[in-house]
């Protein structure tokens, strides 16, 4: 049985994410933008990218992207909105990164957005991911990682919720169990078998996280709970946006 993230990123997640719009991703980038503080033309590396929303924004501000993801479905649609063929896209695992010298130490910042952490059953496997960001970091890189609170998921865990996306139905059942959170999704339509999918998180606190991010080498400077930049607060904030660098 293949792992679930070699499962749930294709043709179905496109209909379940459809609401992640362009809008919201270009609100999201400008507050990543000022807070990288990079010079236009930097090499950025949009780590776990999807259909490349925020990559391709990336591109049109004037930075030199790539972007990695390990589904060939969500990898296809961002190449077909890259008209202009602006960036790099490379199908990989998050947990092993091409090893040549477009990646060693060849980024002046990695970003891995929307809670693209911690979904590997082991926690060496999660900081297996942080030395690869901290290897294709130029020395003093800057990083983000958009991760989700767990506190506040735990908090306002909708245990279950239905909802309809051009003409199919899409059930979402949550829970947490051994510092997991876990989504069943169902995706019907009538007259057809309905498709199952599942989503794996494993849950973090902070002072895990910097910990880990210590022992990769990567040190964290600011803290969001959004990208409205309010100061990170563990009960009020959904989410858990670390910015830092290479040490």
């Amino acid at each position: 049985m293949n792992p679930w993230y070699e499962e749930s990123f294709g043709e179905d997640y496109l209909l379940v994410y459809k609401h992640r719009d362009r809008r919201n991703a270009a609100d999201e980038v400008g507050k990543m933008m000022a807070w990288l503080k990079l010079p236009k033309h930097s090499q950025v590396l949009d780590l776990c990218c999807g259909m490349g929303r925020h990559a391709l924004l990336l591109a049109e501000a004037g930075y030199r992207v790539t972007g990695v993801d390990l589904s060939p479905v969500l990898l296809r649609q961002a190449r077909v909105s890259d008209s202009n063929q602006a960036i790099r896209w490379i199908e990989s695992d998050m947990r092993s990164l091409p090893c040549d010298a477009s990646f060693i130490e060849a980024f002046d910042a990695v970003v891995n957005l929307f809670t693209s952490f911690g979904y590997f059953e082991e926690d060496a496997e999660q900081s297996q991911v942080l030395r690869q960001i901290r290897q294709a970091l130029k020395p003093g890189g800057r990083f983000i990682i958009d991760y989700l609170n767990p506190q506040f998921v735990a908090d306002h865990l909708v245990l279950f919720s239905e909802r309809e996306v051009d003409g199919y139905s899409i059930k979402e059942t949550r829970r947490i169990r051994n510092e997991f959170l876990t989504k069943e999704i169902v995706v019907g339509v009538p007259g057809r078998p309905t498709r199952r999918y599942k989503e794996n998180v494993k849950l973090y606190s902070l002072n895990r996280i910097r910990d880990m991010l210590s022992k990769a080498g990567l040190a964290l400077d600011t803290v969001y709970g959004n990208y409205d930049e309010d100061v990170y607060h563990e009960r009020e904030s959904p989410r858990m946006i670390m910015v830092g660098h290479r040490i």
